[in-house]
């Protein structure tokens, strides 16, 4: 009896160590092609916007012997400065998940008006959402709270998945931030849109550093796949948490929950880009 036990114990074992050997291999299979298509939509990325401003830059340089008007010098001067801006953004997003990947990344925190951090994000994104022929509309509860945290950060935060909505909407369709209280004395902020959406895998995609719904460079819109890992991270940071719940054709709707300021609790930078624990106080 013994014998047959210990037999038993020793097969056991080695398929335990045959299914970690496994696991370990698909997570490095997947680790290699999510860099792989990281680096080939970094330089697609980063040669677009720089092919802009180097080639608009040298029209303006040559405007007295292509005779360019005023009109087509001020177009392209802008075009330029869209595209340099695109530039910046994609390399602080790369700046962020590299910091919080080292655990280095720190935060300002203070009390804040959560409603004012939000009215400040609506407002950098309603003249685009008008371009586009969107609806932007916020919506905030009397009682949203105090919240304690960087309102650069959390300003970011809100950046991001309003850009996103925009980004995956199409014109004649909305976008709401909503904000209220929750029980415990947290608030709770929305955006919702009636766009797209994702399945349940596209979701979890969305939320992996690098990785995206979408990485061909045909894909209808352009972006590094950083920008809802970093918001969920920087959440996370605030001792938060950042839901995602989407259905293809009806839209996606991403709820941030911050915690009382009375009971705020902040991850390490790399723990909350992982999804780990790591708890302190702020």
């Amino acid at each position: 009896m013994g014998e047959y036990a210990a037999l038993l114990a020793d097969a056991v074992l080695r398929q335990r160590a045959r299914e970690a050997e496994h696991a370990a291999r698909t997570e490095t299979e997947l680790a290699s092609k999510v860099k792989s298509e990281f680096i080939a939509n970094m330089s697609h990325e980063l040669r677009t916007p720089l092919n802009t401003v180097i080639g608009f830059s040298k029209l303006i340089s040559e405007y007295e012997k292509r005779q360019l008007s005023g009109g087509q010098i001020v177009e392209y001067a802008n075009l330029i400065h869209d595209a340099a801006t695109h530039l910046l953004a994609v390399i602080n997003d790369i700046l962020d998940i590299s910091k919080m990947q080292s655990g280095r990344y720190t935060l300002d925190a203070r009390e804040i008006e959560l409603s004012e951090v939000l009215n400040a994000s609506l407002a950098g994104f309603r003249r685009q959402a008008t371009d586009l022929g969107l609806s932007l509309e916020g919506q905030f509860a009397s009682d949203v709270p105090t919240v304690r945290g960087d309102p650069d950060k959390l300003r970011q935060v809100f950046n991001n998945l309003i850009s996103n909505a925009i980004k995956f909407t199409p014109p004649g369709e909305s976008v709401r931030v909503i904000a209220k209280a929750l029980d415990d004395g947290g608030a709770s902020v929305s955006v919702r849109d009636t766009g797209v959406g994702m399945t349940e895998e596209e979701v979890r995609l969305s939320l992996t550093p690098f990785a995206q719904v979408d990485a061909s460079h045909s894909r209808w819109r352009e972006g590094a796949g950083l920008g809802l890992p970093i918001a969920k991270a920087l959440v996370q940071l605030h001792g938060g948490r950042l839901q995602v719940h989407s259905a293809k054709t009806l839209g996606t709707e991403v709820t941030v929950k911050l915690p009382s300021r009375f009971q705020v609790s902040v991850t390490r930078g790399r723990d909350a880009l992982l999804g780990s624990g790591g708890n302190g106080a702020l």
